[in-house]
């Protein structure tokens, strides 16, 4: 494995449906309202087929590090409920695979990302500094999980004051320019 080769495998359990967590991860262009301190822009460049299939979403993204990072996917398979398989370009190269599986009244959300780092930041300093690029992936997964279980307190609410009660989700660090909202545009 090269240094600036990373493998990531990140399971997260939550109560939920598969139905529920396929329609909210699924969904590229929400990403930066219930995970916005990972996804500062998302525009949805491609719709793809009836199940997704070739959807391309642009991203703008970061970490808990002050860098940021320019890439694309494209969604090559889709298990209807039980997840998809991307395929990622830009500042780093290679793919994800997300897999749901309903366990009782949780669903185990598992990510496994397999990437080359191709940003001259993180390509030519990965013999060194892959430790802290790895945490910074890590902090980025664990807001994920966070802000995901705050997302369905959020659509669980039963009143509208229960909800107002739910905080926001974690916030951006590090942010000095933020790039404009995502749009959906669709070819």
């Amino acid at each position: 494995m090269a240094s600036n080769d990373y493998h990531f495998i990140t399971e997260w359990h939550v109560e939920s449906t598969l139905q529920e967590v396929a329609e909210i991860i699924g969904n590229g262009p929400d990403l930066m309202r219930w995970w916005p301190s990972v996804y500062l822009s998302v525009t949805e460049l491609e719709k793809g087929d009836e199940k997704g299939i070739g959807k391309v979403i642009d991203l703008y993204t970061k970490g808990w590090l002050p860098y940021t990072l320019r890439w694309r996917f494209s969604v090559t398979e889709s298990n209807a409920l039980h997840g998809f398989k991307l395929e990622a370009w830009g500042d780093f190269v290679g793919r994800g695979i997300w897999t749901f599986e309903q366990q009782g009244n949780i669903v185990k959300i598992t990510y496994d990302w397999k990437i080359r780092a191709d940003k001259p930041l993180l390509k030519y300093l990965s013999f060194i500094m892959k430790p802290i690029f790895s945490m910074n992936h890590h902090w980025a997964m664990k807001k994920g999980e966070e802000s995901l279980k705050l997302e369905l307190a959020r659509r669980h609410a039963k009143s509208a004051e229960e909800r107002a009660r739910i905080p926001a989700p974690p916030q951006p660090t590090w942010v000095i320019n933020r790039p404009p909202q995502s749009q959906q545009v669709v070819s």
